[in-house]
């Protein structure tokens, strides 16, 4: 293989692996839109969701977005990227701090199921075909490697509910 197939092949795999995050994502969000009320069901999804999404999106700042920022031709698209992660993330917080019996915990979720959607869709169709042209393979195997590791430290530690149930929105 020559070292244009190998960047090629390594920039697909972290792409691969952002995707496979995401396809995951997307199911949480559909199995999540058919609960109801304060159950157990819908309280494990969500916690797990969150985890998941709050994992990615630190990893994915740190192994994509920061090699990303470097790169004069990507930096509006990483800038918006970053800072729908932190709506998406002040979302989430949100939610966690609101009743899931009630018709306010579905008004935001849906409305965060809207926003995670439109990013996760704009990051894929894109930005990521875009970036691809832009990576190096040390670029590359510098991403692969960091999305691993600070994904994996993330997700045991993230919060899901930082915020108290009366700091929640209206």
């Amino acid at each position: 293989m020559n070292w244009e197939n190998s960047a090629m092949a390594d920039s697909a795999a972290i792409f691969a692996r952002l995707k496979d995050d995401h396809d995951r994502h997307r199911d949480l969000l559909e199995k999540i839109g058919k609960t109801s009320g304060d159950t157990r069901e819908r309280r494990t999804l969500f916690e797990e969701f969150t985890r998941e999404v709050k994992a990615h999106a630190a990893a994915e700042e740190q192994a994509l977005y920061s090699t990303m920022m470097r790169k004069p031709a990507a930096t509006d698209e990483t800038r918006h990227s970053v800072a729908e992660h932190h709506d998406i993330d002040e979302a989430l917080n949100d939610l966690a701090a609101t009743d899931m019996a009630s018709g306010a915990w579905l008004q935001k979720f849906k409305t965060l199921e809207h926003d995670y959607l439109h990013h996760i869709d704009e990051e894929e169709d894109d930005h990521f075909p875009e970036f691809a042209k832009l990576l190096s393979k040390d670029d590359e195997r510098h991403m692969r490697d960091v999305f691993d590791r600070r994904k994996k430290r993330e997700k045991a530690g993230a919060e899901v509910t930082p915020e108290k149930a009366e700091d929640a929105k209206e």
